[in-house]
């Protein structure tokens, strides 16, 4: 609860800051974007922007906490999180227009490890070895930390599940933090998505779950916020990230951008859906 209230805190202090650009500002777009998507949307709203004139503002972090930023400030056009989990909580309490959603691109959550898998970590199971430490994603507020939790609830068993849970050193913020928790050598392994190593290529090594272990595929969903001040500009926007132009740009990063090309990969799987996390998970 106390580090809940200052993290409250903070973003109320950030918020004064872009809530005051946001509303004395002339024609622009404010984001709220799970961090799944950071390195194709950094480079796609530059696209937008370069096109279009209008400025965009974008907050990126966990889906479930800029969700919670998104309601808390009560501002922001559109809804772009990590996957369909915290966009159904949306859709579900009335934070975006349900008939806005369009699904961007997809992810497969695989092990994430350090170049040349120095820990020769070969599937879920070696997450549970005495010499291991690991991190996963906040699954209070991080959309990829849920997966890992569905995962490990799915195929280990409680003594597997208590093995794996002393190993892990913390949780992370963000995607893009748990992808740093390899980059930076804090951990040997993370449960993330299999993009992750083409976010930084020369530190991060993806070791694919067996296609019967994957439950489930992830998607990237947007849509318009209730709060939008300009809905049909808010349109504009998701009209171009589903573009050819902007699908481009996930496929360059190695997003998959269609069901066919992950299937081809991975086997015919459940698409998206939402997980509801074990309390005891919620704080580690």
């Amino acid at each position: 609860m106390k580090n809940r209230l200052i993290i409250i805190f903070i973003t109320s202090m950030i918020f004064n800051i872009f809530i005051a650009s946001y509303i004395y500002s002339g024609e622009r777009l404010f984001l709220f974007v799970g961090a799944a998507s950071k390195p194709p949307t950094e480079e796609i709203v530059k696209l937008f922007e370069e096109k279009t004139g209008i400025e965009v503002d974008v907050t990126f972090g966990g889906s479930g906490y800029v969700l919670s930023q998104m309601i808390f400030s009560q501002t922001g056009d559109i809804y772009f999180p990590g996957s369909s989990d915290y966009m159904e909580k949306a859709k579900r309490e009335g934070y975006v227009f349900p008939e806005t959603e369009k699904i961007v691109v997809y992810l497969v959550p695989a092990i994430n490890v350090q170049k040349g898998n120095p820990k020769q970590i070969k599937g879920l199971k070696d997450l549970i070895r005495d010499d291991i430490k690991v991190a996963i994603a906040n699954p209070e507020g991080v959309c990829v930390g849920v997966y890992a939790v569905e995962l490990i609830e799915k195929w280990f068993s409680p003594e597997e599940k208590r093995k794996f849970r002393e190993n892990i050193l913390n949780y992370t913020a963000s995607c893009d933090n748990t992808a740093a928790a390899i980059s930076l050598r804090t951990v040997d392994a993370v449960i993330g998505w299999s993009v992750f190593q083409h976010w930084d290529e020369k530190r991060i090594e993806t070791i694919p779950l067996k296609n019967a272990e994957i439950i489930r595929v992830g998607y990237i969903p947007i849509a318009i916020s209730k709060f939008t001040k300009n809905k049909d500009l808010a349109m504009k926007f998701i009209d171009f990230i589903i573009s050819e132009e902007a699908r481009a740009v996930f496929k360059k990063r190695h997003y998959f951008t269609s069901k066919k090309d992950i299937f081809e990969q991975v086997g015919s799987k459940p698409v998206g859906g939402e997980y509801l996390v074990p309390h005891e998970w919620v704080q580690k």
